[in-house]
């Protein structure tokens, strides 16, 4: 009987209720217990029963109230600040170097801010790359960020080939250096000129 009693009490769960301790100095867990003459009544939650003589039990103690169970953490998904167009203009040009305002110009000359902006031509995003030359720049065209970030260096890159002339690098980001190689200067192109001052003008005038 003993023995019987000692694999309950090591397989039973822990929960509130009572302990009774038995004169081996085991204990058996219970909801609780009725006692009758020389017989000992035990009771589980689950509606379970044993019974055991009374002369094998010493006394009953209560259990502590089980704790409650530790809920998992929450993990929070990270909060990913999505940048306005405006905001990736600023980033990108200072990182390549370049006057904000004048990344600005460019951009909305060339796609008023759109991100989904696509030419006729197969240019693509605010800064109207062509695959090619996004490709060049490693970057994805359809990505806003990547397509700025690309466009602003192109940018500083064409700058640097014409020695700082704006309009040299604004004709061969719109025409392209061909262009401007085959013509030795800006390209007799309406749009292309059009292009250059409305760029230009906006810039001078600061707002972006």
């Amino acid at each position: 009987m003993k023995r019987l009693f000692l694999a309950l009490s090591l397989t039973l769960p822990v929960f509130a209720g009572e302990s009774v301790v038995l004169g081996t100095g085991y204990r058996l867990h219970a909801d609780h217990h009725e006692s009758d003459g020389g017989k000992v009544r035990l009771f589980q939650k689950d509606g379970g029963s044993m019974e055991m003589d009374a002369a094998l039990v010493v006394g009953f103690e209560q259990d502590p109230e089980a704790p409650a169970p530790i809920a998992a953490p929450v993990i929070e998904a990270p909060v990913v600040v999505q940048r306005s167009p405006r905001e990736m203009v600023e980033s990108a040009a200072k990182k390549n170097g370049l006057p904000p305002n004048f990344v600005h110009s460019v951009v909305s000359a060339e796609s008023g801010y759109h991100v989904d902006a696509v030419s006729p031509k197969g240019a693509v995003g605010l800064m109207q790359l062509m695959p090619a030359t996004a490709q060049a720049y490693g970057a994805d065209a359809h990505d806003p960020a990547q397509n700025v970030e690309a466009g602003a260096a192109y940018l500083r890159d064409l700058l640097v080939k014409y020695n700082g002339d704006p309009r040299l690098a604004l004709a061969a980001y719109n025409a392209g250096p061909g262009a401007v190689e085959r013509y030795n200067g800006v390209p007799p192109y309406a749009e292309t000129q059009t292009y250059i001052e409305r760029v230009l003008r906006k810039y001078k005038q600061g707002t972006p």
